[in-house]
């Protein structure tokens, strides 16, 4: 059992550590780089979504006005809490900038991918939490056609592809994709925002999170394309951070006392959701990768 209630004596984090690691979880995780932001207060928030727009109609001169009425559904964002424990030597404590840069350099990264992966393959930690799992997915094994029919199928659904998500696995399809006179058919110099390129005036992002290899029947996950704005995410606040040297710790089956060993531990925790129309965006797969 692990308790990490106790602050070790002479280790006390400042808040701006915490505020810079959610600052850094962000920049980590390409969801919510690319999703729109919101603040959530601790039991969730619901949302009114526009699910049909009125529609108007041609009227003559002294006829009657048609009614029309949107249609409304509500949508419900949860916080779920997602937490890291690492363990440093009692020496790190002693130069605090170096405990410091090492927090910030290494607690990000996983609550980062573990809220990326869950988003792109995972198991909702809860029914107010959408994932993109079970949303459509298009063949990669022709890269432009599979843009094309990203673009096309959003657009039939009444959304706007504005951003493609790839992994390192897919870039060799799509660098080397070439037409019929062996030039390149997508290039590398769109540099903004992040984007390693573009493809059909799309930005494409580049994330190790996007990959899925394929298991049990089912096709690797190498990327997606989506309208971007019709994601969420959001946190209750700052990551929440505990220290202690007295706890005993459950690593990989064998307990170990922090005091016993001269280590520390250090908890991260953060209440994330994320929300999303499937029918917004497409997941690309390659069988048997």
């Amino acid at each position: 059992m692990v308790d990490i209630s106790r602050s070790t004596s002479g280790v006390v984090l400042p808040q701006e550590v915490s505020t810079e690691i959610l600052a850094k979880v962000q920049e980590a995780s390409i969801i919510q780089r690319v999703s729109n932001q919101v603040t959530l207060p601790g039991p969730g928030i619901s949302f009114q979504q526009i699910t049909g727009d009125a529609v108007a109609s041609w009227v003559a001169e002294t006829g009657e006005k048609p009614v029309s009425n949107s249609t409304l559904a509500t949508k419900t964002m949860t916080p779920y809490k997602v937490a890291v424990i690492t363990t440093f030597s009692q020496e790190l404590t002693r130069d605090k900038a170096a405990l410091y840069n090492t927090l910030i350099d290494r607690l990000p990264n996983a609550l980062a991918k573990k809220f990326d992966e869950t988003v792109f393959h995972g198991t909702a930690p809860g029914s107010n939490f959408d994932t993109l799992e079970n949303v459509d997915t298009i063949d990669f094994a022709d890269v432009y056609d599979a843009f094309v029919t990203g673009v096309t199928d959003i657009g039939v659904a009444n959304y706007e592809a504005n951003g493609i998500i790839l992994s390192p696995q897919a870039e060799s399809s799509l660098f080397s994709a070439k037409d019929l006179q062996d030039r390149p058919l997508f290039i590398s110099d769109l540099q903004t925002e992040g984007a390693i390129g573009a493809a059909l005036g799309r930005p494409i992002f580049r994330s190790r999170h996007a990959y899925e290899a394929a298991a049990g029947g089912n096709p690797a996950t190498y990327g997606f394309i989506g309208d971007w704005t019709q994601s969420w995410w959001g946190s209750v606040e700052a990551v929440n951070i505990k220290v202690s040297d007295q706890a005993s710790l459950d690593i990989d089956g064998s307990t170990v006392s922090l005091f016993q060993n001269n280590m520390i531990a250090i908890l991260a925790e953060v209440e994330l959701s994320f929300m999303a129309l499937d029918e917004a965006f497409r997941k690309f797969t390659v069988a048997g990768s």
